[in-house]
């Protein structure tokens, strides 16, 4: 399997508190655990809003996973032509955008995900709710390449969803135990639309989700894609993060 959405939080990297929360540390060992036995044999590392944009964490943890993963990052916004690509050498392939609490500055990340494509061929990934997801659906459906994550995080979501997946965007089949809608419905509709847009992905550790990814989860996708589940669990993401 390729695990399209996989956070580390190493101890040896500090990290921000992120409304007065302060995570618990998820190492590359503690993830390798919690998988073992499901063939996992590459996947994205993702950085989130308690490793604001130090990269630091994620090129360590790219280099201990080893061939097979890579890295989505947040982007400073004094980064340089030539610091994307240093992270590209290193294994990033796309910048994300966490926006479940608003955007402050939608030409400086639209400013960004256009470069970041136009540098290294890096796509844009959002985290993004219903009333978010219906603001930037103009804007997204002109971004050079996008994936969503956690299937649009509810059923509100999904009628822009669906748009964007008409014209190309991707769909992580992730956190089911975040989301607030029936994730085989919301699977068996991305699908129909698409067979390519969907990626599997644990989520782990599941971070304030209601409850973290359990193998079972891998039986709802395979409801939901039949005999497409081969591309969901692996080719779809690999293909997208260039990982052929």
């Amino acid at each position: 399997m390729f695990d399209s959405h996989v956070h580390i939080r190493d101890p040896r990297f500090p990290l921000v508190n992120n409304e007065t929360y302060q995570p618990e540390s998820y190492t590359v060992a503690d993830y390798l655990a919690d998988v073992d036995g499901l063939g996992v044999t590459g996947g994205a590392v993702v950085s989130d809003t308690f490793q604001s944009k130090d990269a630091a964490f994620l090129t360590s943890a790219l280099d201990e996973l080893g061939p097979g993963w890579v890295g989505v990052v947040h982007l400073g916004d004094d980064a340089t032509d030539d610091d994307i690509a240093a992270l590209d050498r290193a294994g990033v392939r796309a910048l994300r955008f966490h926006l479940r609490r608003g955007v402050s500055d939608l030409p400086t990340m639209t400013r960004q995900a256009v470069r970041a494509h136009a540098v290294a061929g890096w796509h844009a990934e959002f985290y993004v709710d219903a009333g978010l997801l219906r603001t930037l659906e103009p804007v997204m459906s002109k971004l050079p390449a996008v994936s969503v994550d956690h299937l649009g995080m509810s059923e509100d979501a999904m009628p822009y969803l669906l748009d964007l997946v008409d014209r190309g965007v991707r769909v992580k089949a992730s956190g089911f135990g975040r989301i607030q809608h029936d994730p085989v419905s919301a699977m068996r509709r991305i699908h129909a639309v698409n067979p390519d847009a969907l990626m599997f992905g644990s989520d782990l550790p599941g971070t304030r989700a209601r409850r973290p990814f359990d193998p079972a989860d891998l039986d709802l996708i395979a409801e939901a894609v039949g005999g497409d589940l081969q591309a969901v669990l692996v080719g779809n993401a690999r293909a997208w993060y260039r990982q052929r």
